[in-house]
C-alpha cells in the first residue's frame, strides 16, 4: 500500500507532556507504520520533564530546541517539518488520539492528492471517557461549523488535525512563526489560495479536555474569537502565549 510519493510524517510539537506523550505515540503500531510508510517526529519546544526520553522510545525522531528560544507551536510544527521524510504532512497535537487509526491513514492516502485540494481537517471531541454533556454541545456545534465553513471554500481547521502534502505545506512557506495563538486559522486562510479544504466527516481525533476543565468554554471561546480577529485583520494573534495546561 505505501509507495514513496504517498509516505506520511506525523508531526507533534511538544512541551513537558510527559502525561500524555506515551499513550499518544503508542498509537503508531509496527504495522500501521509499515502499511502507510509513517515516520513520526516530535518537535519539542525545550520539555524539562520526561518528554524528551519518551519521544526518544516511541518516535523516529527527535527534533530538540537546542537554541534554548521560547518557542511558539507554529515554530515546532516548520521546525519538525524540516526534519520530515514523508510526501504528506499530518499534524498532530501531543494529546491527540485518533478514533480510527486504521480509516484515518486510509483516508488520509486516499485524499490528501485529489486534484484541487490544498488540504484536510476533521472532526474533533474531548476524550470518550472524559466527556460530559456540555463537550457533546460544544464539539458537536464547533464540529457542524467547521464542515459547512469548508463547503462553502472557506478553508478552516482546529489545531489538533491539520494534513497536507509537502509541496502545498512548502508552497504556503508554513505556519507564521509569529504567531502564538489562531495559527490555526492563518494557516488555512492561506491554504484556500492554493486549493479547496475538506472537512472529514467521518473521521474524528479525541483531545485532552483540560484546558476546558482549567478555564472553562466561555474563556476558551472568547479566546478563539479574539484571536480569530487578531489574525484576519492584523495578521498576528492578541495573546503573546497560547499558556499549556499540564
Amino acid at each position: 500500500m505505501n509507495t514513496p510519493g504517498n509516505s506520511i510524517s506525523v508531526i507533534v510539537p511538544t512541551l513537558n507532556e510527559e502525561k500524555l506523550l506515551e499513550r499518544m505515540l503508542l498509537q503508531f503500531t509496527p504495522g500501521l507504520v509499515a502499511r502507510y510508510g509513517i515516520d513520526v517526529v516530535v518537535s519539542d519546544g525545550g520539555s524539562t520533564d520526561r518528554t524528551l526520553s519518551i519521544a526518544a522510545e516511541r518516535a523516529h525522531t527527535v527534533v530538540r530546541n537546542g537554541a534554548g528560544v521560547k518557542q511558539t507551536i507554529a515554530m515546532g510544527r516548520n521546525l519538525g517539518a524540516r526534519s520530515a521524510k514523508g510526501a504528506v504532512f499530518v499534524f498532530l497535537n501531543a494529546d491527540t488520539l485518533i478514533g480510527d487509526p486504521e480509516a484515518f491513514f486510509a483516508t488520509v492516502a486516499s485524499e490528501v492528492r485529489v486534484p484541487g485540494r490544498a488540504a484536510l481537517t476533521c472532526r474533533v471531541e474531548v476524550y470518550p471517557g472524559e466527556r460530559r454533556p456540555v463537550d457533546r454541545a460544544f464539539h458537536g456545534f464547533y464540529n457542524w461549523f467547521f464542515a459547512a465553513m469548508n463547503r462553502v471554500g472557506m478553508g478552516m481547521g482546529r489545531g489538533e488535525c491539520h494534513i497536507m502534502t509537502r509541496e502545498v505545506f512548502e508552497a504556503v512557506q508554513g505556519y507564521a512563526d509569529r504567531i502564538a495563538a489562531g495559527e490555526d486559522y492563518d494557516m488555512f486562510r492561506r491554504l484556500k489560495h492554493v486549493g479547496r479544504v475538506k472537512f472529514l466527516e467521518n473521521i474524528t481525533v479525541y483531545e485532552s479536555p483540560r484546558r476546558y476543565r482549567r478555564y472553562g468554554y466561555l474563556y476558551v471561546t472568547v479566546s478563539w474569537f479574539v484571536n480569530f480577529l487578531a489574525v484576519f485583520f492584523l495578521r498576528r494573534s492578541i495573546l503573546s502565549e497560547w499558556k499549556p495546561i499540564r
